[in-house]
């Protein structure tokens, strides 16, 4: 029976980091929506209303930026775009990893070690997931499949 146990923990946790990885990229949407949605509430309406502003404003962050992150084709702009939601995942990501942490490590410094490097690494997935979501990058020439009339007589001279 214990053994069980141990295997069913073991089962959870890797759910839970799989969940934690899969949901890196809405962590800021999450929070823009938990912040109108607060707010609305605290300007004096319902929680009905409140949940329904914040999940209007969660749905409208994470549209705007996947449209913004994937017609806009400046580096900068779109580096930017995914610090911004790599900072939220980072928070979470370390909260998270320190709670785990918490578990099993009895060093407080190894406990701030692992929550920090919890927080790079949920950070970087979810820059990585916010690269994945855009459009892929296509430079000029022949990568992107488009050949100068040269490069073809070129061809036909070889062929």
């Amino acid at each position: 029976m214990i053994i069980i146990g141990i295997i069913l923990g073991f089962v959870g946790l890797a759910y839970l980091c799989w969940l934690l990885f899969a949901l890196a990229v809405y962590a800021l949407p999450f929070f823009a929506g938990v912040t109108a949605g607060l707010a609305t509430y605290h300007s004096g309406s319902g929680p009905i209303a409140a949940i329904i502003v914040g999940a209007i404003a969660a749905s409208i962050t994470l549209i705007a930026a996947q449209i913004a992150f994937a017609t806009l084709r400046s580096p900068l702009i779109r580096a930017v775009i995914a610090l911004l939601f790599a900072m939220p995942a980072a928070i979470a990501g370390y909260h998270a990893a320190l709670g785990l942490a918490h578990i099993g490590i009895s060093g407080e410094g190894w406990r701030q070690a692992v929550a920090v490097a919890g927080a790079i690494i949920v950070a970087a997935t979810a820059c990585a997931r916010m690269a994945l979501s855009g459009p892929p990058d296509h430079g000029q020439g022949s990568a992107a499949g488009v050949t100068s009339p040269d490069s073809l007589t070129s061809l036909a001279k070889q062929g």
